[in-house]
This record gives structure tokens, sequence and C-alpha cells, in this order.
């Protein structure tokens, strides 16, 4: 069977049988290569929400490394902003 061409400046055919436009002897391997590299980073940030677990390109013996950063970053964002409700009250005082 034949296919039907839709751009031959980019290589796109149609498949008339099953009905999906494809290339014509270019190979989307590379970008498929990345994309599955990509994928690994996305899976990465959404499993570090969790706090479990370790970056993907970190050293190995770190898994409680995201908690504990999470934690004193809380700690921090936590005083400063205390620190700026206590400011305000005190110059509302006054």
């Amino acid at each position: 069977m034949g296919y039907v061409q839709v751009l031959p400046e980019f290589g796109l055919v149609v498949d008339p049988m099953v009905g999906v436009v494809t290339t014509a002897g270019v190979s989307y391997q590379p970008v498929i290569d990345k994309v599955e590299a990509l994928e690994k980073y996305t899976d990465d940030l959404v499993g570090m929400l969790s706090g479990e677990g370790s970056f993907v390109a970190s050293f190995p013996g770190r898994e409680k490394s995201l908690a504990i950063a999470g934690s004193v970053t809380a700690l921090w964002y936590g005083i400063a902003v205390g620190l700026l409700i206590a400011g305000i009250i005190a110059l509302a005082l006054m």
C-alpha cells in the first residue's frame, strides 16, 4: 500500500489504511532518546516533593537530604515571617 504525502519538505506522509501521519525515511530516535532523558528529570522533580529518596544526580547515601533541607528552609522562613509579624505588632503598639 502506498503513502500520501502531507508535507514533502518535512518528509511527512500519511498511511491511508491506518490514518497515522509519520515520517518517510527520517528517524526520530535521537528526539525520543532526549525525551526519555527529560522524563527521568521530571520524575525526579515530582518525586522530590515527597521528601523521600534522593535526586537522580546526587551522590549515594543522601536519601534524607531532601527532608532535612526542607525542614531547615521551613525553619528559616518561619523565623523570618515571625520576626516580620512581631515587628509590625511592635510598631503598631508604639
